[in-house]
């Protein structure tokens, strides 16, 4: 089992930015890929950002690519998504997920965490 715990969360104006934490306990949070993930209201959840176990490869989706950030630190079990010029459009719910595979689709990652909420405001 993997538990992951979202953190950095808030209401920011459109052109802010936040940094988004994942911490992670349980198996060797080393061996796995993780991904984040949002949700809007009415929405299905999308995929945003990956990085493999070595933090070597990253994948993003087009909407955030260029302003979004994906990075970790495997010595403290922590993925991290820094989110820059953010947009009202970027409102979600944001989940980080574990996966044993590098991948786009939620049906890929096994283990998620309970969401943190990104608002922003125009």
């Amino acid at each position: 089992q993997v538990q992951l715990v979202e953190s950095g969360g808030g209401l920011v104006q459109a052109g802010g930015s936040l940094r988004l934490s994942c911490a992670a306990s349980g198996r060797t949070f080393s061996s796995y890929a993780m991904g984040w993930f949002r949700q809007a209201p009415g929405k299905e959840r999308e995929f945003v950002a990956a990085i493999n176990w070595s933090g070597g490869r990253t994948h993003y989706a087009d909407s955030v690519k260029g302003r979004f950030t994906i990075s970790r630190d495997n010595a403290k079990n922590t993925v991290y998504l820094q989110m820059n010029s953010l947009k009202p459009e970027d409102t979600a719910v944001y989940y980080c997920a574990a996966a044993l595979s590098l991948g786009r689709t939620p049906r890929g990652y096994d283990y998620w965490g309970q969401g943190t909420q990104v608002t922003v405001s125009s």
